[in-house]
Order: structure tokens, then C-alpha cells, then sequence
């Protein structure tokens, strides 16, 4: 009942350059053996990874990848905007910047079309989100439905948190769209911002980004989401002054400073990308710290893609015909 093969997947990694290994239970003689078999494996990576140097590299090899989850007025009102004016600096250096989560640009594609780079890039912006609208009516969900967090939070509507949540990717031209579909999965060609067609949920939307070459991960919060990532450091930001008094454990960075006046939008984002940079180099985030290891690989429904591709988009609009009920009626 497999639908992606440990060996599959070792052949998938080798062209990378890392290492890479596979055991078998039912061929190693049950788990204990495996167990051992595995153990002595790590040890020996380990030891071949404690060999290795840090070097110097330039700001134009980092990508940075964008998140936010668990989101409140204030994600849209200062974390986020914050996170985008490091996002800017990023680009301006030279380097990359992503940010995923479809879902969460509804209502703004025509504001995100205004920024690409051509037409056909703009193009591109319209039909991901077109998309991502239909597979959800496919599945029988509202796109417009927000979290209860989300309103306890203040948030009045979808518009509302959509166009805060866009503030995260900054003010940069978009270069284009990334793809991460059964047809293939797409990596940025060059710097600059891209968008990743990618889930609205939070750990499969970073490991999306991460798998695209992401090596840091900036995540807002104003509600107070403690997620991390078992591949890339993830450095937490609020806007919340509140979640960061009750959460300073967790939270890398007070955003929450440009509300009450203390500091300025800039000021913020400036040392947001000070802490990107560190933590590139080495320097540890508290998701890390914690053991925040979070990791998920988005699926989509092969089936309700299916349908995407053979139906009308009228009829997944919710039309009143007969074929518009029998795409309706399985509640993908």
C-alpha cells in the first residue's frame, strides 16, 4: 500500500550529492536488527559531517523562505511587514526570497499581479489562485473560511488576512510562480521573490519552500504557533506584544515593539534580517533550541486534481446544473 518506495526515494536524493541510505524491515530481519543497522549508519554520518568546514558564502546564495500561521491583526499590521522589509534587503543583495501558501492570497492576485515581473508571470499568479479557489470548491470548502483563532484574533475577513499575509513577501517584483504538482516540482531559476503554489497548513507549506532550496525560514505569529522544522532553522516572529510576554520562550523577535512605538517598521525589519543572516551562519532559533522538528510532505488528491483538469470551472463555481452537483456531490 506504498505509494512512494524508500528506494524511490534514495534515487530521488542521489543526484544531490548527499549521502544517502535504505533499510528495509522486512529485509534486514525485523526491527531490532534494522534498529542496530541504522544506528551504526548515523554514526558514521556523523562522524563524516563533523569533518566539514564552515565557509564564507555571499548574501546572494541564501534563499529565505516566508510563513505565517496562527495569524492575528497584528501579522498583518507588524509582524509581517516587518518580515517583508528583510525580504527586500534580502533581494536587494542579491539573494532569493519565497513565500507559498495559495490559499492565504485569496482576494489579493490582482495586487500580486501588479508586482510581476511580465505578463506572463502575472498570468500565472491569476490561474494559481483561480486554481487553488476551485480545488477547494471541489472539496466542498469555503475559500473564504478563516480559523477561530484567526477571528478570536481580530481578524474581520479572508481580504483582511490575505492582504496582511502577502505584506511578508515585501515590496519586490515577483520573478514567478513555482510549481510543486505531480507534473514537477520547480526551484527559483534566479534571484528574486518567487510564489510557491503551495498548501495553506503550515509545516507542509514550509517543507514545500524548504525542498524548493530554502535554507531559512522566517514564520509570523500573532496567535503564538510554536512550529519548527526538522530540515531548515525557523526563526519565530510576533507581532503580538501580548504572546511575546506569555511566550518569550518561543518567539525569536518582538515585532510587536512597532505597535506601541518603541520601534519603527524599519528598525524591525532591519534587524529581522540581521537575525537571518545569523542564524544562516550558525546561530540557533528557540524553535531549534526547543526541538520544534516539524515535518509533513503536502498530497493532494489525485482525483480531485483530476476533476480540475475535465470540469467545467463553472460548474465547481457552484453553478446550478446538473454537473455542477455531481462534481459537489463526493465532497472531495
Amino acid at each position: 500500500c506504498e505509494s512512494l518506495t524508500c528506494e524511490a526515494l534514495a534515487e530521488g536524493i542521489k543526484p544531490t550529492g548527499k549521502p544517502v541510505e535504505t533499510l528495509v524491515i522486512q529485509e534486514e530481519g525485523g526491527s531490532v536488527k534494522t534498529t542496530e543497522k541504522g544506528v551504526k549508519i548515523l554514526r558514521r554520518m556523523a562522524e563524516e559531517v563533523s569533518e566539514l568546514q564552515r565557509e564564507p558564502f555571499p548574501l546572494s546564495k541564501l534563499m529565505l523562505a516566508v510563513e505565517c500561521g496562527g495569524s492575528d491583526a497584528t501579522s498583518g499590521l507588524a509582524a509581517n511587514p516587518a518580515v517583508g522589509v528583510a525580504a527586500d534587503m534580502l533581494v536587494d543583495e542579491g539573494g532569493t526570497v519565497v513565500f507559498g501558501e495559495t490559499q492565504e492570497m485569496t482576494g489579493t492576485q490582482h495586487v500580486l499581479a501588479r508586482r510581476a515581473v511580465d505578463a506572463e508571470v502575472a498570468e500565472a499568479i491569476h490561474a494559481m489562485i483561480g486554481r487553488q479557489e476551485l480545488r477547494m470548491r471541489a472539496a466542498g470548502i469555503d475559500s473564504r473560511f478563516m480559523s477561530k483563532g484567526n477571528v478570536e484574533g481580530g481578524l474581520t475577513t479572508i481580504e483582511e488576512k490575505s492582504l496582511g499575509a502577502i505584506r511578508k513577501g515585501g515590496t519586490r517584483p515577483i520573478q514567478g510562480v513555482l510549481g510543486t504538482g505531480r507534473d514537477g516540482f520547480d526551484y527559483p531559476s534566479r534571484p528574486g521573490l518567487w510564489l510557491q503554489d503551495g498548501t495553506g497548513s503550515d509545516v507542509p507549506s514550509v517543507t514545500g519552500m524548504v525542498a524548493a532550496g530554502a535554507q531559512v525560514v522566517a514564520f509570523t505569529t500573532g496567535r503564538g504557533s510554536t512550529t519548527g522544522h526538522a530540515i531548515a532553522p525557523v526563526l519565530k516572529v510576533t507581532g503580538n506584544p501580548g504572546t511575546y510576554l506569555m511566550m518569550g520562550d518561543n518567539m525569536d523577535v518582538n515585532a510587536g515593539a512597532i505597535l506601541d512605538g518603541s520601534e519603527t517598521l524599519r528598525s524591525v525589519g532591519e534587524g529581522i534580517f540581521r537575525d537571518v543572516v545569523e542564524v544562516a551562519s550558525g546561530r540557533m532559533t528557540k524553535a531549534e533550541a526547543l526541538g520544534y522538528h516539524d515535518f509533513i510532505v503536502y498530497k493532494t488528491s489525485g482525483l480531485a486534481e483530476r476533476l480540475l483538469e475535465v470540469c467545467p470551472p463553472e460548474a465547481l463555481r457552484g453553478g446550478r446544473g446538473r454537473s455542477s452537483e455531481a462534481v459537489l456531490e463526493p465532497g472531495f
